[in-house]
């Protein structure tokens, strides 16, 4: 960027994540203020304080000032850096949390990222670790981010409120994304999932399994739900168990929906065949919606799309989520890119809810950190 770049200003502790990330992409700097100015307790929260540090580990140069209470907060960013990192996540929140950002980071690296996440793998709020392997790396390969190096892997599960799991995340770098053209899901053919137990017995795993089964079976033959029990050290510091299912169209439009039992000493028990069940309609409600991208990835497909070559991309989506409305408003302030929006009724797609057919010309971003060989 030459010369200064405007700063940009919010208020408020809403979509933090969205826009460090974007203003780490777009070089852009940023300042929030007001963040929970209003509360008992103001300022940032552990999670956010968390995600503040994993930003400056994967960045090279950032400055980074925040007031003594927390509730201001100037960033301007550095190069992307990568290389091999590891870090605690808080375990307020999931890894979930920390990998959606690092999934929109890691393919514009200089160096490939290797990042160790030790924390909670599987929690009720945010996308587990196992929805953003079955569904955001299928995604990144569409757009050229791919090779043996890109892998998410859970070497231990962390159930809330103590967590205790790791998982490894390996992206290699890429200078272009290719351009795509995503606007026929196409019909489902078979059905994937993992019931994992930790800390209590295998047996829940079944259980669920048993449950979801009998729902899905009523529509395809093809399902194998995967039982995943762990034990010992691997099984992290917290009991619980959960589900996530994912759907897979022929034309590799992947969908999914998961559910957790509530945390240790928190919320009533729930029964593990009320939970697969729950799972079960929970991925039918996710393939109503339709869509060639599901509700969790829409933010990152959105972020790819702009940061593709100067060519139209195209991609079909479910109705959009409050947080990929507020994400198109960030695109439009840190990278002045609009998206067409057109609405495709249930009658003309013959299935499903109402979907959306999302259409932008990429900036023609290019990974300047990556060096040239």
């Amino acid at each position: 960027m030459a010369g200064e770049a405007q700063c940009l200003s919010y208020a408020g502790c809403n979509f933090l994540r969205q826009r460090l990330v974007l203003a780490t992409l777009s070089g852009r700097p940023l300042k929030i203020r007001k963040i929970r100015a209003k509360e008992e307790d103001p300022g940032l929260r552990d999670f956010e304080a968390s995600f503040i540090r994993l930003i400056d580990k994967v960045t090279n140069g950032s400055r980074i000032e925040i007031n003594q209470t927390g509730t201001t907060l100037y960033y301007q960013p550095g190069l992307l850096y990568g290389g091999s990192l590891e870090h605690d996540c808080s375990p307020s929140r999931g890894i979930g949390y920390y990998l959606e950002s690092l999934l929109c980071l890691a393919p514009f690296m200089k160096h490939p990222l290797k990042i160790v996440l030790r924390g909670v793998t599987n929690d009720q709020v945010d996308p587990s670790v196992d929805v953003l392997k079955a569904t955001a790396l299928p995604l990144l390969k569409k757009f050229g981010i791919d090779g043996e190096n890109l892998e998410i892997k859970i070497n231990r599960r962390g159930m809330p409120p103590k967590g205790g799991g790791e998982i490894l995340f390996a992206c290699p770098v890429r200078k272009v994304l290719q351009p795509i053209q995503f606007t026929d899901p196409g019909k489902i053919k078979r059905i994937r999932g993992t019931a994992y137990s930790v800390r209590v017995s295998p047996q829940m795993a079944n259980r669920m399994v048993e449950s979801a089964r009998g729902i899905l079976n009523k529509f395809l033959p093809d399902i194998y739900i995967y039982t995943d029990h762990m034990k010992g050290i691997n099984s992290g510091k917290s009991p619980g168990f959960g589900m996530c299912l994912t759907a897979e169209t022929i034309n590799g439009t992947i969908l999914s929906a998961e559910l957790a039992s509530n945390p240790q000493g928190q919320g009533a028990a729930v029964l593990p065949e009320e939970l697969g069940q729950n799972c079960a309609k929970l991925l039918l409600e996710e393939i109503y919606r339709g869509g060639c991208v599901d509700s969790t990835n829409q933010s990152l497909a959105l972020l790819l799309m702009t940061l593709g070559q100067r060519d139209v991309s195209k991609v079909l989506l479910g109705p959009l989520s409050p947080y990929t409305i507020e994400f198109l408003r960030h695109l439009r302030s840190f990278f002045q890119i609009m998206f067409k929006i057109e609405t495709k009724t249930p009658e003309e797609e013959h299935m499903g809810g109402e979907k959306v057919l999302m259409t932008c010309v990429g900036i023609g971003f290019s990974n300047l950190s990556k060096t040239i060989r």
